[in-house]
């Protein structure tokens, strides 16, 4: 099995390049989707995000109020202390899940997975990875992408991108660097070519 790691910003277009490199035959598995099945309403994760933020973060219903977690989290007086306690908690949960459903796809024949999660470095499973693969794009681009994909301020946009790793970080420390401003016809083109090198074990 081929592990690949996707990662990269708040709005650089993860989900978009994972698509891609789905219709060439290699699956993904989302970080966030993975977080959003494990912190269901008692779920242990969810108890000890409730411990740690209180009880704000959760809706009547009892499940994760995943919009004013975010804002707590991210909010510029609290971003720098209650980040590193966010991913602590998360982190861990996140890998153990990850890596049963990769053992379930090597165990049905897929012989290649990408784990597309925007967090890689920083929960160190990059270091489990055959190959890393970074996204990028502008930064304006991101903005306008994390607005209306989520329906937040300008403000607090930034304040995202601006507590996440910086382009140079990925370029750095990624064997394939993808720039994903919008152009279908490039990707086209650029993924193919980074999906054959990966499947032949030219992983760099």
């Amino acid at each position: 099995m081929i592990i690949i790691g996707l990662c990269g910003g708040s709005g650089a277009g993860k989900g978009t390049v994972a698509g891609f490199f789905a219709k060439c035959g290699i699956p993904s598995i989302n970080a966030d989707e993975v977080y959003k099945d494990i912190s269901g309403a008692g779920s242990q994760l969810l108890s000890r995000l409730r411990e740690a933020f209180g009880d704000e973060i959760i809706t009547e219903n009892g499940e994760l109020d995943r919009r004013a977690l975010s804002s707590l989290v991210f909010s510029e007086e609290g971003r720098e202390a209650r980040l590193p306690i966010l991913n602590k908690i998360t982190h861990s949960a996140v890998i153990e899940e990850t890596e049963r459903r990769i053992s379930e796809l090597g165990s049905a024949g897929i012989d290649a997975v990408i784990f597309d999660a925007p967090q890689l470095f920083e929960s160190g499973f990059d270091k489990k990875c055959d190959a890393v693969i970074s996204v990028i794009a502008d930064k304006e681009t991101r903005i306008m992408r994390i607005m209306e994909r989520d329906g937040i301020s300008r403000e607090r946009a930034v304040s995202r991108i601006d507590s996440q790793l910086s382009d140079e970080f990925f370029a750095e420390n990624s064997d394939f660097i993808i720039v994903n401003n919008g152009n279908v016809e490039e990707l086209n083109e650029v993924i193919p070519s980074i999906a054959n090198k990966i499947k032949n074990r030219g992983l760099k």
